[in-house]
């Protein structure tokens, strides 16, 4: 990744697009970069960037650390809705960037950023109910791009991470750069997954949250193929959603060896949830709990963008340690 994000490349200058949900002509130009125009259709919603866009919003934590990982910090204009703990490596420059809100900023404060692209990472983002749909955005004259994850209910791989990656590499006219992340992203999945290759195969419950039932990733899930690369099983890989909310009866009829917690801002502190689950009379006899196999994932681990290769690392190690050692 550092090689990637070291590469050099042309200086890019202001960006603006034209959208098919009535965002106008695109601005004039005198000569458009190398590999401009460059046409996107995103969700249903067809963009044609006429030069790489120059100040970016990006409203939740994973579009903010895809770009950054791609060597863009001085396209960022502001972000918001941070999840977790950033990645090291990014944190620095992370926290160099304004936030504008600690959830989705409103429509009037984004625009107050002065954008010409506002990037979402949950469909929350572009919230029709709180004023902030692409539509709204267009008609101001501002481009929009969603996290592909929420384009639709089909289900999410590492593909899906890895095309997001060089699709924005292609919004922001450095294709390179995404194309040595993906290979360096690449690697690191496999690395991991070679190492367990050999391993038995545990069961894992992924616990997102709940008390009267349990919210958990589905078969869906890009979390159940995180599990899978890293020598797991999802017991629920056969619900038929991305996420869902099971009983805790099935919990116990499905016996899992390994609980996977999700933690996020907002969902009860992991220290919280393992104390709920040790605490259930009813779990009690269920493998996991029993001997208190637990492995903590950020949720932004678990989503489309660059923090799912090192997910399946992280889960590699938790479900089999003694292949790290």
């Amino acid at each position: 990744m550092a090689a990637a994000m070291a590469l050099s490349s042309m200086l890019l200058t202001t960006g603006c697009g034209s959208s098919d949900e009535g965002g106008g002509d695109a601005k004039a130009t005198a000569a458009a970069p190398e590999g401009f125009p460059v046409t996107i259709d995103n969700c249903g919603v067809k963009t044609t960037y006429d030069k790489p866009p120059s100040r970016v919003v990006t409203i939740h934590q994973h579009p903010a650390e895809l770009m950054l990982a791609l060597g863009l910090k001085d396209r960022l204009a502001g972000t918001a809705f941070p999840d977790s703990a950033v990645l090291p490596e990014l944190k620095k420059d992370y926290e160099s960037v304004p936030e504008l809100a600690e959830r989705e900023p409103s429509f009037e404060k984004i625009l107050d950023a002065e954008p010409d692209l506002v990037y979402g990472g949950y469909g929350s983002a572009f919230d029709e109910k709180e004023g902030r749909s692409r539509k709204a955005f267009a008609d101001a004259g501002i481009d929009t791009y969603l996290n592909r994850e929420y384009c639709g209910k089909k289900k999410v791989t590492m593909k899906e991470a890895y095309d997001e990656i060089r699709t924005i590499g292609k919004i922001f006219g450095v294709p390179d750069r995404a194309d040595d992340l993906v290979t360096d992203l690449e690697g690191r999945v496999a690395k991991a997954a070679d190492k367990v290759q050999s391993e038995p195969e545990l069961s894992v419950f992924v616990y997102d949250s709940g008390d009267k039932s349990a919210f958990t990733a589905g078969g869906k899930s890009l979390g159940t193929e995180l599990i899978r690369l890293a020598g797991g099983e999802n017991v629920f890989a056969d619900l038929d959603d991305v996420f869902g909310d099971v009983s805790w009866e099935q919990v116990v009829e499905r016996k899992p060896e390994v609980i996977a917690i999700y933690d996020y801002a907002g969902a009860g502190s992991v220290k919280e949830k393992k104390k709920f689950l040790l605490s259930q009379p009813a779990l009690a006899d269920v493998p996991a709990v029993r001997n208190k196999r637990f492995v903590v994932l950020p949720l932004t681990a678990t989503l489309v963008g660059i923090r799912s290769a090192y997910a399946v690392e992280d889960l590699a190690r938790g479900l089999h340690p003694e292949s790290f050692r």
